[in-house]
């Protein structure tokens, strides 16, 4: 595996999946959690190989085009693998995008072909798509568009050619694709964060090997080992973990395929047993605040953590009940995505939780830094990977934190068709700016802290940065906090919160009741944090903030 990890190149990657589907042929691939239905490596293979021949009947060229849009299925993984297998650059579109955006990432992207759910094309079939030649649901293998005549009969004539070409049955020896080259654009994965827009990320094969083999090389995944999906696969981090890794290797893997609730999860994690889990933080957070803190005290996180010796009996059964929520057959979970609330990972890491916090941007498809459990530094995103180079840009040489900027293997090639952001992102010298401030330490000067967003931080009137993350994440352990943002207003700091419904729901409150509670935490916030970090005012919402697939609140809406 090792040997691997060092040879693997992006030209190679293709040949990675050719060679899992063929030693994986009878083993289960994908379950669709909600039905039941498994596909074995060999079935995807097939549905592949179809797919394939229509690409091929109708002209597609490596390098078109093919656009999916829709939640995690069997079927959509299929697609995905189908297009990066056959050399096609796939454009996963988010589940999540409205009707306005999603019509306008498929004519920006010029994709050829567009793989749909019924529900979203209803929303947004009466647009034009001129570079469209065929839209096909998926929800089903019917076509719901044709613009070209061509396309209609290549697909009603597939199955008669697919049983030509495969006279005796699709066997594991008909698995042969063709390696594509390191610099060949694999996916245009559209980013959705908090800024507002979205950009078009050109990733390389060779970018797509750099992750596959890094993680490998982990043996987090390996033949037989199980997985549970619950992260939007159309998303850097859950496609590179949740589906390119357990695929590479003969993961046997299951889709929730269902909205992702505490309970939800739970229940799947149960029935699944996975082998690693593959968590955001706000998934953990919840989890870890419905079960483990009533089983503590109704007092706030913070309040436990000031308990210097709390029996270890009680942290024995902590550890126990939350590692058998988790299925209890897990080796660690791995949280990404956005930062984990530092005082719920004082609390796991002091009753020993097998956890590690890793670190990536879609930019890098998506991994930058990560270290195992049993090596995990706190408050750290773990360690650089080998392929990749890091260093931090300060304004003045004694700035603690800096502009942490990376260049490597992952690095993207560019934004598509927008060379002005693509310039300001990547400098003359291949760094990426990743606008995350931070620092690099550890015995090896490789671990990455980091402390915030450049934009988000705050300027106070006196000079002092403010990272409104760590007010927020004070202010998120505080009782019936849902939860919060920290925002500057007219030289003032004022935080916006939204209440947690169920708490408030189960302890009967009045809205009188909560606006005392409310002011009350203010206070106690206050006493947490340095004077130039005061929260002035506290604004109550009505609605969950709107947020990001990866479940990051999208600040410039509340700015």
């Amino acid at each position: 595996m090792e040997s691997m990890h060092k040879d693997l190149r992006g030209c190679d990657i293709v040949t990675v999946y050719q060679q899992s589907f063929i030693d994986n042929f009878p083993l289960p691939a994908v379950t669709d959690f909600t039905t039941g239905k498994t596909l074995t490596y060999g079935e995807m293979a097939k549905h592949i190989a179809r797919l394939h021949l229509y690409f091929d009947s109708i002209g597609i060229q490596p390098g078109d085009k093919i656009a999916l849009l829709g939640k995690n299925t069997s079927r959509w993984i299929y697609i995905f693998m189908a297009s990066l297998t056959y050399g096609s650059v796939i454009v996963p579109i988010l589940n999540d995008f409205n009707p306005v955006d999603a019509t306008h990432i498929i004519n920006h992207s010029d994709a050829k072909l567009l793989f749909v759910a019924d529900s979203i094309w209803e929303q947004i079939k009466d647009n034009d798509f001129p570079a469209l030649q065929a839209v096909f649901s998926l929800d089903s293998v019917k076509m719901l568009h044709c613009y070209d005549p061509a396309s209609d009969k290549a697909f009603r004539n597939l199955s008669r050619r697919f049983a030509k070409r495969y006279p005796n049955g699709f066997s594991r020896t008909d698995i042969i694709y063709v390696p594509r080259r390191n610099d060949d654009v694999a996916i245009l994965n559209y980013t959705s964060g908090t800024t507002g827009y979205s950009k078009g990320v050109l990733l390389s094969y060779d970018s797509v090997a750099g992750n596959v083999s890094f993680t490998q090389s982990l043996r987090i995944h390996y033949q037989g080992s199980r997985a549970l999906s619950f992260l939007p696969l159309a998303h850097a981090y859950g496609c590179a973990i949740d589906m390119l890794l357990p695929l590479s290797v003969g993961t046997h893997l299951t889709i929730l395929g269902k909205a992702p609730t505490p309970q939800t999860i739970l229940k799947a994690m149960a029935k699944v047993k996975p082998t690693i889990v593959i968590s955001v933080p706000l998934v953990l957070e919840k989890i870890y605040r419905k079960m483990i803190v009533p089983m503590i005290t109704k007092k706030p996180i913070r309040w436990i953590l000031a308990v210097p010796m709390l029996d270890r009996a009680i942290y024995g059964r902590i550890r126990a009940k939350l590692v058998e929520a988790f299925g209890g057959q897990f080796e660690e979970v791995i949280i990404g995505g956005a930062p984990l609330n530092p005082e719920v990972e004082e609390f796991l890491y002091r009753i020993n939780f097998p956890f590690t916090v890793g670190y990536g941007m879609t930019e890098c498809c998506p991994l930058i830094s990560y270290m195992p459990s049993r090596e995990f530094v706190p408050t750290s995103v773990g360690r650089l990977l080998p392929c990749m180079e890091a260093k931090i840009i300060r304004e003045n040489e004694s700035d603690p934190y800096g502009e942490l900027v990376v260049r490597g293997q992952n690095v993207m090639l560019g934004y598509y068709k927008n060379p002005e952001a693509t310039a300001a992102a990547i400098d003359e010298d291949g760094w990426l700016h990743t606008g995350d401030m931070g620092t690099i330490g550890g015995d090896d000067g490789r671990i990455i802290f980091l402390k915030g967003r450049c934009k988000t931080m705050i300027l106070s009137g006196n000079g002092q940065n403010i990272y409104p993350e760590e007010i927020e994440a004070k202010l998120n352990n505080m009782p019936y906090v849902g939860e919060s943002l920290v925002l500057d207003r007219n030289g003032h700091l004022e935080a916006l919160i939204y209440p947690d419904p169920e708490a408030v729901k189960n302890d009967r409150l009045t809205e009188r009741d909560i606006i005392a509670i409310m002011e009350q935490n203010r206070r106690d916030v206050n006493k947490l944090v340095a004077p130039y970090e005061q929260i002035a005012r506290i604004e109550l919402m009505q609605e969950e903030f709107v947020k990001t697939p990866k479940r990051s609140i999208k600040r410039f809406l509340y700015s």
